[in-house]
């Protein structure tokens, strides 16, 4: 007679764990990139406790949030395309080709407030190329875009003539690489990459287009029925990954002084990565732009922490790799259970 209320006890006990793990589970929904905010600040402490406190110093964070930009700016416009449900590989290459382009219309004696606009109009034009190829043949963009990437490296080899150009002296570089902040802590790259990426949140967050692009990726047809311009949607995801890819170059190329034929190499899986670690499905229709940001700082902590711990470098690449895998099948368990738990609720 007595089992019937420890039953119903049982189930009283077990009710409020059940709540709880629907609330965390629609939280991840809601919220993909918060995954890798905790791994985030996981990997902080330890490298701060194994670098005994020389981590987040000055000059160590001065070194780590001056690269930042370059990384995130380009993770920004890839998650947007893997939002919409397309890739883009040939953005390493863009960022290559844009400042190499800028650098030699400088030296060409025009003027440096055309030489960057004609720059990214060249990236923008690299990225409506690939749409248009994308869509009208059927093709798919990892296709598209793999051959992008030979050919935007190889046009950048041919126009450097084989000997990297140097920036002139009166090119206003300081626009990107002046430090500013307390203690000096920042580039106004920083300041320039922060207002790209609260622009792209808000077009994500609070604009039809943002709208457009999440239905576009998540279900295309859906999409198509509704009326949504998914052509001209998909194009434009394409160029603004490429723009933002060239202006990350012509970052760095003012940075360093002078554009190799060889930079970027590497950075269009790293882009991939950083979207994936913040959240973005492979699938397309989920991820946000700060997630990106976050799985960009991610991969550059990493990096640096591995340094700053007297870790062999050569591990980097392996701990990127690990986390992109553990990334998407930690994503993929966590929508199936938030999804069947939805569906039971």
């Amino acid at each position: 007679m007595d089992r019937a209320p420890a039953a119903e006890s049982k189930q009283a006990k077990a009710a409020p764990s059940r709540r709880t793990s629907r609330s965390l589970f629609k939280i991840y929904l809601e919220r993909p990139e918060l995954a890798a905010l905790v791994l985030l600040v996981i990997f902080i402490a330890m490298f701060q406790i194994r670098s005994q406190g020389s981590f987040l110093s000055v000059e160590n964070l001065r070194g780590v949030l001056g690269l930042l930009p370059e990384v995130g700016m380009i993770g920004v416009g890839v998650t947007i395309l893997m939002i919409c449900g397309e890739f883009d590989l040939s953005v390493g290459s863009v960022f290559a080709l844009a400042p190499m382009l800028m650098t030699i219309l400088l030296n060409d004696g025009v003027s440096f407030w055309l030489a960057v606009p004609i720059s990214l109009s060249a990236a923008c034009l690299i990225g409506l190329i690939n749409g248009l190829v994308t869509l009208r043949f059927g093709i798919p963009s990892f296709i598209t875009t793999l051959g992008m990437m030979f050919m935007a490296r190889s046009v950048t080899v041919v126009i450097s003539g084989g000997f990297p150009p140097m920036i002139p002296d009166d090119a206003p570089a300081w626009i990107f690489t002046k430090f500013i902040g307390p203690a000096s802590i920042f580039r106004l790259s920083f300041i320039w990459f922060l207002v790209v990426a609260m622009l792209a949140s808000w077009l994500m967050a609070s604009s039809n287009l943002g709208n457009w692009i999440k239905a576009t990726g998540g279900h295309l047809e859906a999409a198509i029925s509704m009326g949504i311009p998914t052509w001209r949607v998909k194009v434009f995801c394409f160029m603004l990954c490429a723009v933002l890819a060239g202006l990350a170059g012509i970052m760095q190329v003012l940075r360093l002084g002078s554009p190799l034929p060889s930079i970027g190499q590497g950075l269009e899986l790293q882009a991939i990565a950083a979207a994936v670690i913040g959240g973005a499905a492979l699938t397309g229709g989920i991820g946000t732009v700060l997630g990106a940001i976050v799985g960009a700082l991610l991969i550059r902590v990493i990096d640096n922490g591995l340094i700053m711990t007297q870790v062999d470098a050569n591990w980097f690449m392996f701990a990127i790799g690990f986390l992109t895998i553990l990334a998407v099948i930690g994503n993929t368990w966590l929508r199936r259970m938030a999804r069947k738990i939805k569906v039971s609720s």
